[in-house]
């Protein structure tokens, strides 16, 4: 028997955003990755290394969601 998912037919915020940032929609992309922070995805682990965010680290926002996620400041 196959156990139903939580998020089954929706796409992780984090992944989203990830599309944004690479399609260099800097607003959304934030907005997506506040979506991710407040879902607690798992995901968000991955943002101080994920490339698709590479322009967006001199952003303060970008510097104050990985401060609340609790990564170590740079």
């Amino acid at each position: 028997m196959r156990r139903e998912r939580g998020n089954r037919g929706r796409a992780s915020a984090f992944l989203v955003a990830g599309i944004y940032a690479a399609l260099g929609d800097r607003e959304r992309t934030f907005t997506w990755l506040e979506k991710a922070y407040e879902e607690r995805s798992g995901w968000l682990v991955l943002l101080k290394m994920a490339p698709q965010f590479d322009d967006l680290r001199s952003d303060p926002r970008f510097e104050d969601l990985l401060r609340r996620i609790g990564f170590p400041p740079a």
